[in-house]
């Protein structure tokens, strides 16, 4: 199992837009991919932080399905450019976590 710990910035103001895109947009089409979205999160303290954890079971599944989604013409086109204006893309964090044998998360 691996686990994608995502942190994003966004620009001063624009989180709630965000959020709007991954939970309208973002997470039902990769999920309509296969993806397992565990959580989507605001940090209650940063007002332009968001976090969100993506599950896979394995580094081929994951490679799999970040083609299905990422090299799509419905993300290019549709989805892409929604993020214009929004995020800080040269702070975006992902880290890629193994759970340990008693984590919840599996």
């Amino acid at each position: 199992m691996l686990i994608e710990l995502r942190q994003y910035q966004t620009q001063p103001g624009t989180r709630d837009r965000l959020v709007e895109v991954m939970e309208n947009d973002v997470i039902p089409f990769q999920c309509s991919k296969g993806m397992v979205i565990v959580g989507s999160f605001v940090a209650e303290e940063d007002p332009n932080a968001y976090v969100w954890i993506r599950r896979f079971d394995d580094e081929a599944q994951r490679v799999a399905q970040y083609a299905a989604v990422y090299e799509s013409d419905h993300w290019r086109n549709e989805i892409a450019p929604k993020f214009a204006g929004v995020l800080i893309r040269e702070t975006i964090n992902v880290t890629r976590l193994i759970p340990t044998p008693r984590s919840i998360i599996r």
